[in-house]
């Protein structure tokens, strides 16, 4: 493998410095340089490691400035490896103005799979992984996270945010508000840490349970969400079928209530259901 001219994008474990790869190992040793969010938390990692590669801070306050450094430096022949502090490098941490300085310039990147918060904890939350959406952090201002989640409220797709400690109280809350207390909430923190613990409860239950205790909101958190399903989708197949037989006959309001009446489901959501295959 030679190094030279090529940007290594270099995923560091999550909390479990185990959870490293032997070919990410390999690319710290041998690149020039590693770029890293902070060098003092990276220093840990290298020196558990036994790695003495120089280490250049790259975070999102110089990121723009020291790209250009950077890419000159990989332009003249140099190797360099980035990381961020945890995870995959700009998943919610810095890095894209770099690689997209690269791409512009013809330098070679080279991504390493491994370690992502969010999908570690999506592998694990019992919510459905066939098609997910990744939002990272949800803004820090009440109006502007109420607003993101009433844009999000009948989005399909399983939900992923990060979120810190000390507003995880306020979005579940913000949660009951706009997605209903029903809605499945599994909170994922500290992953791969001594204290992990992933709980998975409706909305308006988790923030009674995150209230009991002030150490469930602390750590690193990963939030997720299920996503929405139409009414429709929670009526059996009998009370369609039925449903579709009697709307043969009959105006579909009448339809609905005998429907109703015959299997024990919610009129309004046969009606809704009625009106959405006209």
């Amino acid at each position: 493998m030679s190094p030279a001219a090529v940007l290594y994008i270099v995923p560091t474990p999550i909390g479990n410095l185990s959870d490293i790869s032997h070919r990410a190992l390999e690319v710290l040793q041998q690149v020039d340089v590693i770029a890293c969010e902070d060098t003092r938390h990276t220093a840990r990692l290298l020196s558990h490691y036994q790695i003495s590669t120089p280490t250049w801070a790259l975070h999102d306050h110089n990121e723009q400035h020291k790209a250009e450094q950077l890419v000159a430096r990989l332009s003249s022949g140099k190797s360099i490896a980035l990381v961020s502090d945890a995870g995959t490098p700009l998943i919610s941490d810095p890095g894209y103005h770099l690689v997209n300085r690269c791409r512009e310039a013809g330098i070679r990147v080279v991504p390493l799979p491994g370690a992502c918060a969010a999908i570690t904890a999506l592998s694990a939350a019992g919510l459905a992984t066939d098609r997910f959406a990744f939002e990272g952090f949800l803004p820090a201002k009440e109006k502007a996270r109420h607003d993101k989640l009433e844009s999000l409220k009948e989005e399909s797709r399983s939900l992923i945010f990060y979120e810190s400690p000390r507003r995880l109280l306020d979005t579940v809350a913000e949660l009951v508000a706009v997605m209903g207390p029903d809605r499945q909430v599994v909170v994922a923190r500290e992953l791969t840490k001594t204290f992990e613990t992933i709980h998975s409860l409706p909305a308006a239950e988790m923030l009674e349970w995150l209230r009991q205790d002030d150490n469930r909101c602390r750590g690193e958190i990963v939030l997720m969400v299920a996503g929405h399903r139409p009414d429709s989708e929670a009526l059996p197949a009998e009370a369609l079928r039925t449903l579709t037989l009697l709307r043969a006959e009959l105006p579909l309001k009448k339809a609905a209530a005998i429907t109703a009446e015959i299997h024990g489901v919610k009129k309004n959501a046969l009606y809704k259901y009625g009106l959405e295959q006209e």
